[in-house]
């Protein structure tokens, strides 16, 4: 079971580069689809978010394990990703993240110290 994610957050496209935004969008989601169907990552999960005032527009997920996602994380492919969609929209990010056993033991630590500590 996967213990770890990768959260790609994005704004809007750049005015007057939608088109291009539309294609680099849809690269990205057929890259994630390959990653998951090599068995590189779990699942992915991408999401537009309605309008709310803020600058996230969008995201995506990516769940696997952490060596797998460190691993895509330091692929050219993955950079070359990222450098296309970073000029074309606004606001990008990515954020590694945990869930499932790795969650739970994260808990566990916390607990440990803040035991420890107060």
């Amino acid at each position: 079971m996967a213990d770890s994610i990768l959260f790609l957050g994005w704004g809007f496209p750049v005015r007057g580069r939608e088109r291009q935004a539309q294609n680099v969008f849809q690269e990205s989601v057929e890259y994630w689809g390959r990653l998951q169907s090599e068995g590189k990552i779990e699942s992915v999960q991408v999401a537009f978010l309605t309008p709310h005032g803020g600058d996230l527009n969008g995201f995506a997920i990516l769940q696997g394990e952490a060596e797998a996602l460190d691993e895509i994380q330091r692929s050219d492919e993955f950079a070359v990703m990222l450098t296309r969609a970073n000029l074309i929209v606004e606001s990008l990010g990515v954020v590694s993240g945990v869930t499932g056993d790795e969650l739970g033991a994260q808990l566990e630590r916390a607990m440990a110290q803040l035991d420890e500590l107060t």
